[in-house]
Formats: structure tokens, C-alpha cells, sequence
């Protein structure tokens, strides 16, 4: 994010009267489109400039009439949870000739439009901006055969693209991640995990296809996300004698007692050689190389119709792409919005398009120059135990005994993280010790070891297999000392919520009486309320806001078709309002009331009138969540019963309190892969901990630095001693002082059309919410 200046604009003073706006799809369809043409919609609208759908993609700019359409503000409600995109998306020949560009632009100024969003991959953004490079020219042209006259040349003499990039690959350069990637990732997942009953039943070998022609992104992640045998993606060609290395290690698996057996294929993977690699291929190798009796393929291509997506992410990109059309002059180059760790930020349209095509001169060229994300995920692979499974690195023993244990409340992603620290950990040459029951297990001795055959299918199970308390050990030093000592533990590992936290505070104070507590010791945020200090992220956030999504859009759903009514959701997460705060932003919620934002009785009915006076547009629906200790007052039960007097005749509310269902079932795919990721370095630290600590044939470790919290800042995994992060905690509320997500609130606010403001920096994004709602007399 830019450096805050002194000078701030208010979002009010970038205004939009005058001016028109068009949203188009193009290229192949992806999930959250919908989402992000929502966003603009609503975004131009609020800032009073006209914002035109253009069906169809280029093709509709070509052939104008009903093609081109302006939006209002209804027409894109309950549009969120709908896949594909709703506007229509066409590959357009005609739009590449100079003529069908003549064409577009012709129906552009008919209708004001220069301001062009363009959602798609990188040829259709591309296209946006040669024909961006061509506007004067072309409106030259039209004047010059009397379509359209000076005045309207002139009035219409500068068009401004800025685009999104849709596309399930995620093979763009310059963002994390592209719309639909996450989507697609969840498909795939839930796929494999369908599959794998059969697999442990027959004691079966699964080959995959996944798409990716150029990019092996999902095929990756994937393969890291359910723990595949083997993976084969185009930037990554395998050696020669791939075949031969590949049943080998399949045969060591079903050696270790496992049943089942995947592999994932990208599309467009090839040898080294150039030549395609496809599941039949690698089929036919399983099958005819490996012991028949052990083995038997079965193929599965996955599509691309996808059911799942947290939509706040493309909401977010909707929202910065019209800011930056707002702040675009003639000199502003064409730029796309893009997804950096937790922010949206601008990028050079064109810069990023040239670093996609160095990537891939020809579909059987390989090539080190990857997108970043893949390059994260590519480190991580490298690190991971299939990895290390498949170059035969050698598992040498050390003295050192490391400990993994689960502390808190159970989320979902705890048992991909403790598969991964035990697996690396084992790699690393340590003996792996699993706790069951937190420390209060600790404390009872509930202490083994745990070998690498013993974490094999966890990564797909919610919950924690190891169990886990919320017992604090500080009762327990005495006895959890002892334990230590018997099982010589060397290294701990916790994974968990605000009481791991507060748990690993407790044992590094009280290193000076207890020498068995000087050993390195590291904790993985996993809490479902994302409310650890320290950690943008926590494992099981990403899975309860999927699954409070999901609910919210079935519970939404039950009004289509019926009486005007208004839904009052309760949500998980203590006093931490993340959950209500971003799973509203992902769902369309018209509120959300939270603890970090003070709310009295006049929020309250002014949220009333305004769902009101929402009804009376022809919308039949409303949704309002509630964190649950936002208010000791204002609980769920009298906001409903509020809602209910203020709407009699208007609409009905209902009341629905989601429970633990939160807590999801099977992990997201990106809880599994923060868990495996996070986990994997967490047990690299210790190892590196382990060594430097290692004196006069004891671990010996009482600095601030040896007693850690791994977490998340923006795109960076940073190891934080844990009294440094005193300062940054509310202990009384189990939350850190300052929240990231804050500042997302004046979005959801916004895209529900209230009136709002926030600060915007000298480049034009989002620094942080300035007020919420109007002062009091």
C-alpha cells in the first residue's frame, strides 16, 4: 500500500457526475465474476456516474443495440452466488480487425462510454489496451465518414481501461490470485476427496486431470492441498525415467500402509523432451509398471463448473478498479487490478501482459520465468514431503525429539498443519511426538510418537485428530515440566487459537524456574476467529467464512419468490468481528454489527429505514449480521425482535443463529495449504533453532527470539516473539489492537448503499475507514 501522505482526498471529492462507465466479460467464464461486475456496478452508481452492461464481451461492444445496457442499481442484486457470468462472455474474431474496432467504438460514444472495466485473461486485456492506443484514430475515422459528429469526438477523446483478470489458471502476472482461481482449487478438492473413499476401499491408484495449458497452478496446489503422490505441471518437466521414479515411490507408499494413491496431471504438462504427458499416459505407466496386484488407475478430468468462492475478493477488486477510472487522465496508462496478500493494488496492464507471453514462447518451451504466486507455491513444493518423497532425500535420525499439540477451539486446516510438521519434521531427521488434548494432554502424558504413515489422509479431515483443549498450562508447569523430562522433548510446536498464544507466553516467562521450558518453541495461528496478534491470517478462517457464505446464500435463497423478509444471522468469533465482517462483505449483508465498531439504538433504526426503504425498490430481501459479542445489550434476539416491530408491513425478519457449523467440515483448499505451508516452516525454524541451541550435548534455548508466533503479514510468513506482541494485544477481549479488515467496511457499506466515507491516498487506494456513520449532535 502506498505511504500515507499528509494531504488526504475524501472519497466524496472523486466524483463520477458526467461520466459513463462500461463492464464487460470476456474470454472464458470464471466464478466471482459476478461478483466484481457487481461491485463496479454499484461503486460507479454511488459515485453518480452512469455505468452501462456490455453483453456478450467485445462481441456486444461490436454488434451494440441491446447489447450495450445500462445497470442500475437492482439489477445486479442476488447476483453474488450465481457462477459463471451473468452478462454473457464471447470470443470475438471480428473484434480484432481494425473494422470491428471502428464498430465498438462507434457504439461507445453513442452512449458516452469512455470508461471501459474489462474483466477477462490476458488477450482479452490485450485488446483493451490496442484499442485503448487507437481511440483517437479511430474516432478521427468516424468523423471522417460522418458517423459521428466533432462535438462528439471531442467530448469522448480519451478512454480509460483498467481491467480485472478472470481466469481459473491463475496465469497472470503481477497477482496472487485471479478470479476463479479459488473456485476452481474447491472443485477440484472436493473431487479428490469424493474419490478417496473408493481408493482406501479398493486399495486403488487415481490419475487426475486439471486444467492449466501453460500454468500447472492448480495442479500444484492442489496436489499439495490433498496430498497427492505425485504431480506433473508444464513449468516443471519431469527427468527422464520419470516413469520409473514415479511407480517406485508409489510402491514405497502401499509399503507404508497406505491404500490409496493420486496423481495429478495439468494439461498441459510435457516431458523434457516436448511431448504431452497425459493421464492416459501416466494410466498406462501405473498399470503396466507398477505390481498390478497393488495397483489399479482410474482416470478423472476435472472441469471447470465450479460451485465455491469467497466473493469479497473480487467485490474488493470492483471497488479499486473504479477509483482508479475515477483518478485516470490522459497520461494514466491502462493498468489492472490485482490481488497482493491482503490488498488490491494497480498494476501496468501492459508490463503484466509481456510477463505472461516471456513465459510461454511456445506451449512445449520451459521456462523459469513464473507467475509469482506459482513461485510461492513452487518454493513451498519443494519444501514439502512430496517433494522430498520424490527425490529420495535421505531420512537420517537425529537426537532431537520435537512435540506438535493443538490448543483452542478445533479449526478446520489442524490436521493438514500437523501432517505437514510431522512429515518435514521427520525429513529433517527429528522423532516426531504427537500431544493429544493440549496441554491438559501434556500435562497427563498423553504424549507418543508419531511416524509418517500415521498422518497419511489427514490433510482432507476437519477438526483435530490430535484433540484439542483450551486448558492454559500455567496449573500445569510442574507436571508438563516432568513430562518433558521423561520424553527428553526437545522443540514445540503449537498450533491453535488465542490460548496457544497465551500458553506459549506462559511457558517462555517461565523458563527462569524451569529449565526443561528453555527449548525453541514456535506457534501456528489455527482459530476460526482470525483474532491472533501478530497474523494477518489463521488456519480455519478461510473455511468458516466459506461456510457462513454458503449458509447466507441459502438462507437468502428461501426468500425468492415469496414475501418481503429480512434475515438477522448471528456469527462466531468472540469479540473479534472478522467473521461477520467479511463473510457480510462476501454475502451482500445490508449491516453487520460488530464489537470493534460501537453501534447504538439510532444505528439500529436508521438500518431499519433503510432496508425499508430497499423493499419498496422490488427488492424481497434483507440480510443483517451480528457478531456475537458485539453488544452485552443489543443481542440477537432483540435486534430481531426490533427488526420485527419497525418492519410490520413492510417486511418479516427470521432469526438464525449458525452455530458451530461455522467451523466448517472439510478444509478449504486454502486452509490446507496455509496449514501445510505454514507448518513446514515453522518446523524449519526449530531446526535451525535445534542447532544453534545444541551445547555440551543439551538444547539450551531462553532468548526472546527462541519462543516465536509464525504469522501472515500481507504475503510474508514472520517469525514474532511473543513478548514483543504484548503491546499489540487487547488481553481482556482476546483481540490485537489494530485489525486489517477494518478498513473493508466501508465497502460492504457501500455496495449496500449507505452513505459513507473513507480516506484514499495520493494513489487512489483505500487506507482506512475515516467515519462510519455521521457524527452525533
Amino acid at each position: 500500500m502506498a505511504k500515507r501522505q499528509d494531504t488526504k482526498k475524501f472519497f466524496e471529492n472523486l466524483s463520477g457526475s458526467g461520466k459513463s462507465i462500461g463492464v464487460l466479460t470476456s474470454g472464458g467464464d470464471a466464478q466471482g465474476m459476478n461478483a466484481a461486475v457487481r461491485a463496479v456496478v454499484r461503486m460507479g452508481i454511488y459515485v453518480g456516474a452512469k455505468v452501462y452492461f456490455i453483453h456478450e464481451g467485445y462481441q456486444g461492444m461490436v454488434d451494440g443495440g441491446e447489447n450495450i445496457e445500462e445497470a442500475s442499481w437492482e439489477s445486479v442484486s442476488s447476483m453474488l452466488q450465481v457462477g459463471g457470468t451473468v452478462i454473457g462472455s464471447a470470443r470475438c474474431k471480428e473484434f480484432r480487425s481494425h473494422e470491428g474496432r471502428l464498430k465498438a467504438a462507434h457504439h461507445l460514444v453513442q452512449h458516452g462510454i469512455t470508461n471501459l472495466c474489462v474483466i477477462g485473461g490476458d488477450g482479452s486485456l490485450t485488446g483493451a489496451n490496442l484499442f485503448r492506443e487507437e481511440w483517437s484514430g479511430l474516432l478521427e475515422e468516424l468523423v471522417q465518414q460522418g458517423n459521428i459528429q466533432m462535438e462528439a469526438a471531442q467530448n469522448n477523446s480519451e478512454l480509460h481501461i483498467v481491467g480485472m483478470v478472470g481466469s481459473i489458471d491463475n496465469d497472470f502476472c503481477g497477482t496472487d490470485m485471479t478470479i476463479g482461481t479459488d473456485s476452481a482449487l474447491h472443485r477440484i478438492i472436493e473431487v479428490v476427496d469424493a474419490i478417496m473413499t473408493t481408493a482406501q476401499s479398493h486399495q486403488r491408484t487415481f490419475v487426475l486431470e486439471v486444467m492449466g495449458r501453460h500454468c500447472g497452478y492448480l495442479a500444484l496446489v492442489s496436489a499439495l492441498a490433498c496430498g497427492a503422490d505425485w504431480v506433473l505441471i508444464p513449468e516443471m518437466p519431469p527427468e527422464d525415467g520419470w516413469e520409473e521414479q514415479m511407480c517406485q515411490k508409489l510402491s514405497e507408499s502401499r509399503s507404508r500402509g497406505s491404500r490409496l494413491n493420486i496423481i495429478i496431471v495439468a494439461e498441459g504438462a510435457t516431458d523434457r523432451h516436448g511431448k504431452a504427458i497425459t493421464v492416459d499416459n501416466v494410466k498406462d505407466v501405473s498399470t503396466l509398471t507398477c505390481d498390478k496386484e497393488e495397483t489399479k488407475s482410474r482416470t478423472y478430468r476435472c472441469g471447470n463448473n465450479f460451485i465455491s468462492v469467497l466473493l469479497c475478493r473480487p467485490g474488493r477488486m470492483g471497488v479499486e478498479a473504479v477509483l482508479a477510472l475515477l483518478e485516470a487522465s490522459a497520461t494514466t496508462p491502462a493498468c489492472v487490478v490485482s490481488l497482493c496478500g491482503n490488498q488490491a493494488v494497480r498494476l501496468p496492464l501492459m508490463e503484466c501482459v509481456q510477463m505472461v507471453n516471456c513465459c510461454w514462447p511456445s506451449p512445449y518451451t520451459f521456462c523459469s520465468h513464473l507467475t509469482q504466486a506459482l513461485q510461492h507455491k513452487l518454493h513451498c513444493f519443494e519444501q514439502s514431503p512430496i517433494h522430498k518423497m520424490a527425490h529420495s532425500i535421505d531420512l537420517t535420525r537425529s537426537s532431537f525429539n520435537v512435540a506438535v499439540l493443538n490448543v483452542g477451539a478445533p479449526a478446520a486446516g489442524m490436521n493438514a498443519a500437523v501432517r505437514s510438521a510431522v512429515r518435514v519434521g521427520i525429513s529433517e531427521g527429528h522423532k516426531m511426538f504427537a500431544v493429544n488434548d493440549g496441554f491438559e494432554g501434556f500435562y497427563k502424558g498423553q504424549i507418543k510418537e508419531i511416524k509418517w504413515g500415521d498422518v497419511g489422509g489427514w490433510t482432507g479431515q476437519g477438526g483435530s485428530i490430535l484433540g484439542t483443549k483450551r486448558t492454559l498450562p500455567a496449573k500445569y508447569l510442574d507436571k508438563i515440566a516432568e513430562q518433558i523430562r521423561i520424553h527428553n522433548i526437545n522443540a514445540l510446536l503449537v498450533i491453535g487459537g488465542f490460548e496457544a498464544f497465551l500458553g506459549v507466553m506462559e511457558l517462555s516467562a517461565a523458563r527462569e524456574k524451569y529449565n526443561e521450558f528453555c527449548v525453541p518453541m514456535v506457534m501456528v495461528p489455527a482459530t476460526v476467529s482470525n483474532n491472533i496478534p501478530g497474523s494477518d491470517l489463521s488456519i480455519g478462517a478461510d473455511t468458516a467464512l466459506n461456510a457462513i457464505t454458503d449458509t447466507c446464500d441459502r438462507i437468502k435463497q428461501s426468500a425468492s419468490g415469496t414475501k418481503r423478509r429480512v434475515f438477522i444471522i448471528e456469527t462466531m468469533g468472540g469479540y473479534c468481528g472478522y467473521l461477520a465482517s467479511v463473510g457480510g462483505l462476501a454475502a451482500g449483508a445490508d449491516a453487520v454489527y460488530i464489537y470493534e465498531e460501537p453501534f447504538d439504538i439510532r444505528d439500529l433504526q436508521s438500518n431499519v429505514e433503510h432496508l425499508t426503504e430497499k423493499m419498496k425498490t422490488g427488492i424481497q430481501r434483507g440480510l443483517v449480521l451480528r457478531n456475537e459479542n458485539s453488544n452485552v445489550n443489543f443481542t440477537t434476539d432483540f435486534i430481531y425482535q426490533l427488526y420485527s416491530e419497525e418492519g410490520k408491513g413492510v417486511f418479516d425478519c427470521r432469526k438464525n443463529v449458525l452455530g458451530h457449523m461455522q467451523q466448517g467440515g472439510a478444509p478449504s483448499p486454502f486452509d490446507r495449504n496455509f496449514g501445510t505451508k505454514i507448518s513446514a516452516k515453522a518446523i524449519q525454524w526449530i531446526s535451525k533453532k535445534l542447532k544453534e541451541s545444541y551445547k555440551e550435548g543439551k538444547v539450551f534455548a531462553n532468548t526472546e527470539d527462541t519462543a516465536c508466533l509464525l504469522g501472515m503479514r500481507r504475503r510474508a510468513l514472520v517469525f514474532q516473539p511473543v513478548v514483543q506482541l504484548k503491546e499489540e494485544t487487547d488481553f481482556v477481549h482476546r483481540i490485537p489492537k489494530e485489525q486489517w479488515w477494518l478498513k473493508l467496511r466501508p465497502l460492504m457499506k457501500i455496495l449496500a448503499k449507505y452513505k459513507t466515507s473513507y480516506d484514499v491516498s495520493d494513489s487512489g487506494q483505500l487506507e482506512h475507514v475515516t467515519r462510519i456513520r455521521p457524527k452525533k449532535d
